[in-house]
């Protein structure tokens, strides 16, 4: 028997409340991220992911405000990423209510913060985010980017993950940036080539639109399915989601 496909949304938060754009940019308002993560628990949501997408000082105190006041209200595993730099970012988190902990840019920027927080926490704790495009130059044809995609980090989306999982990342947060927010579909064959080369779960991120969307996206060996735009403005809900996978034939929970 396989595992349960993971149906996950994704609450992106700036200043303190969940907005949504398309490739991150027009950012528009989608509501309070503690009722959304209430409403996303009670729809049978499997986890939460909250990405503090500006991860200032000031919006750091917030995400930790947000994060206690979500753990004491909706009892599903909560995953939080945003300007994680090490095991001191690490521990707060874990110790606010946080269950994981995503790490981007401090990981590309010193790769041994994997190494020192798998040590300390264990890797089940440590998610890579993972905002991968196109990039015709690299070796396998994708290339890891920061700032939202803005920046390309110079590095191999598919040696950077394997390299990270071999560190001690426990699992991958994979988002296409070229579909992010586009209601496009999944980069099926960007989660094919991340799934050859690790044997953690790899969670599909970037570009669902409709419930075949998911479905392709397990189709192509992912773990895990997350979203956001389609779930915050009601497009699909998570019941028709799990639906899909099992007529899919996939596990749910």
């Amino acid at each position: 028997m396989s595992l349960a496909i993971r149906v996950i949304p994704c609450l992106d938060v700036h200043d303190g409340r969940v907005v949504k754009g398309v490739n991150f940019r027009n950012l528009r308002d989608a509501g309070d991220p503690v009722a959304l993560a209430a409403a996303y628990g009670a729809e049978g949501a499997d986890e939460l992911v909250f990405l503090d997408i500006s991860a200032s000082s000031e919006g750091r105190a917030t995400t930790f405000d947000m994060v206690r006041r979500t753990a004491e209200t909706v009892f599903i595993p909560l995953c939080v990423g945003g300007g994680v730099r090490g095991v001191e970012d690490v521990d707060t988190l874990l110790r606010t209510g946080a269950d994981k902990v995503g790490i981007n840019t401090g990981a590309i920027t010193r790769p041994e913060a994997i190494d020192e927080i798998a040590r300390r926490f264990g890797n089940q704790v440590l998610v890579l985010s993972l905002d991968a495009r196109r990039e015709p130059g690299r070796p396998s044809g994708f290339g890891v980017t920061t700032h939202g995609g803005r920046t390309s980090a110079g590095l191999d989306a598919i040696e950077w993950v394997r390299e990270a999982v071999d560190r001690g990342a426990g699992e991958v947060l994979l988002n296409s940036m070229d579909a992010d927010g586009t209601t496009s579909g999944f980069d099926t064959e960007m989660i094919e080539a991340v799934k050859a080369v690790v044997d953690v779960p790899v969670i599909a991120s970037g570009g669902a639109g409709s419930v075949a969307d998911f479905v392709a996206a397990a189709n192509a060996g992912a773990d895990a399915v997350l979203a956001a735009s389609v779930f915050h403005y009601g497009t699909v809900t998570i019941a028709e989601v799990k639906a899909g996978l099992a007529d899919a034939g996939f596990a749910v929970r």
